[in-house]
């Protein structure tokens, strides 16, 4: 996970700009005179807002980040008013769970709005926060939106020169059939499961139960996108919670060490997210031992009590996927796959048109977008490749799918690079390798008499021309793609 590529160096340089935002809320807020409460309340906004904020665009972001007070502010009003009525705090907390999941379906900025608005309720449990603190939380809040955003936009825009994805739209579907509407209720199904049993484990500590079952339903989609994140979920607390005892608990909350070592947390957070959910939550985990301990009331019994409200929400989670509303794994594979395949479509037709000498053309979005959508299937196919996974033939079919989408992106990349080249020449052989690779994917997204038409003439010569090698590559691995795309998933690969 700390060797995986990271093109320009932006995933590091993303955790070392967290590290200055989150450290520069904390000290504002600190030399404001704020309470130890408010300093941790407004470095967690300033890791909100620099973490969940994900716009395609600066401009964009910078909105978001200006209406997360929106979203933040009344529920750390509502939360507060109501810490000591607890039916009325539980009913609450529900409902902020079912708004922040059904946000979702605005796109990167609902998302944030609605992680924003959760994680206020969630720390002022965290931090025992009453309604005479919410002045002091404000302020605190609003220092940090302003350190993170300054930081942001200003003293590092790394946006500016390197502009962010456009996330791939979420898959479409009305009423129940919407994926963020099924994850509404899922999601509050499964907290509300947590939210039971972890009070009858701690009336204090409840709310990490909580808290998992909301996190696990984060970036998925499927039913087991959600099961595989779960167990990631609980392999990272586990192992960040023997770090805790290893780390944290000898601390006894010393300030210094304390801050030196959350900063590092932050980093890990930051750095481990694109890349494995389990470093990520260990990350997490630590973190919070580490502010436990500067609260004054770490011990190793705390960090027990955590890993059993993780595996409580993690359960919760797991029942409320495959009881409340499901969304099979496969279905949601095969949406995703086919955007991925008429991505290349697309990006096969604007090389052509390029090569052929359209100045309008343009390949290059496709590709990009192409990359999203193969980051998005390996998500999707995750459950079934899952060294867990009791399902071998269909782990390897996965397995086989994943790679042959690799080569498809690969040699996409490579028609893009040739025909961003000015001196490439067309000729009626592109012509024709364009036609086939198109008609491939059609029949790969229809039914089996197209696709059989379509493989029987995939059949291309030896080519020398780099713009006829990449087309080549690319039939061929359509070709092959045949197989395990329209082959039973329960039975054994023709060819493993």
């Amino acid at each position: 996970m700390f060797v995986a590529p990271d093109p320009g160096r932006l995933r590091l340089r993303n955790s070392l700009r967290a590290v200055l935002g989150v450290a520069l809320a904390v000290a504002t807020a600190e030399l404001c005179g704020l309470s130890q409460t408010a300093s941790i309340t407004g470095g967690l906004a300033a890791l909100l807002a620099l973490f969940t904020v994900t716009d395609s665009t600066v401009r964009a972001q910078r909105v978001t980040t200006a209406l997360l007070p929106l979203a933040g502010f009344p529920v750390l009003a509502l939360a507060t008013t109501l810490h000591g009525v607890p039916l009325a705090r539980d009913a609450a907390f529900l409902a902020v769970v079912f708004a922040g999941v059904y946000a979702r379906r605005w796109g990167p900025r609902g998302h944030a709005l609605g992680i924003f608005g959760f994680m206020h309720f969630f720390v002022t449990q965290f931090l025992h926060a009453v309604p005479g603190q919410l002045p002091e939380l404000y302020a605190a809040v609003g220092l940090a939106l302003l350190a993170a955003g300054a930081v942001r936009f200003v003293f590092w825009p790394i946006e500016r020169r390197t502009p962010p994805p456009a996330a791939p739209p979420a898959l479409p579907g009305t009423g129940l059939a919407r994926p963020t509407t099924r994850q509404a209720f899922q999601a509050t199904a499964a907290c509300a499961f947590a939210l039971g049993i972890g009070q009858a484990l701690s009336e204090d500590r409840w709310y990490w139960a909580v808290g998992t079952a909301w996190w696990i339903f984060v970036n998925t989609a499927s039913r087991g996108e959600t099961l595989v994140r779960g167990f990631r979920r609980v392999l990272g607390t586990v192992i960040g919670i023997a770090a805790g005892l290893l780390i944290a608990v000898p601390l006894h909350g010393a300030a210094a060490p304390t801050a030196v070592l959350v900063a590092v947390c932050v980093f890990g957070i930051f750095y481990t997210a694109p890349v494995s959910y389990s470093w990520m939550m260990l990350a997490v985990t630590v973190m919070a031992g580490l502010l436990y301990g500067l609260l004054g009331v770490l011990h190793p019994g705390l960090l027990l009590l955590r890993f059993e409200e993780t595996a409580v929400g993690a359960l919760g989670a797991a029942l409320a996927v495959v009881l409340v509303l499901p969304v099979t794994t496969h279905a949601t594979n095969e949406a995703w796959i086919q955007r991925a395949l008429r991505c290349v479509h697309a990006a096969t037709g604007e090389a052509a048109a390029r090569l052929a000498g359209s100045e309008s053309a343009d390949p290059t979005p496709h590709a990009a977008e192409l990359e999203l959508l193969l980051a998005r299937v390996r998500m999707a196919l995750a459950p079934l490749v899952h060294p867990l996974s009791p399902f071998r033939a269909r782990k390897a079919r996965a397995r086989q799918v994943i790679a042959l989408l690799d080569d498809c992106a690969r040699e996409v990349r490579g028609l893009v690079a040739v025909a961003a080249d000015p001196a490439a020449s067309h000729d009626a052989r592109l012509a024709a390798a364009c036609w086939r690779v198109e008609a491939a994917v059609e029949a790969l997204t229809a039914g089996e008499r197209e696709l059989e038409a379509a493989t029987a003439a995939a059949r291309p010569a030896v080519a020398t021309e780099p713009a006829l090698v990449h087309l080549h590559g690319l039939e061929r691995a359509l070709a092959e793609l045949a197989t395990p795309l329209r082959s039973d998933p329960r039975s054994p690969l023709i060819r493993a």
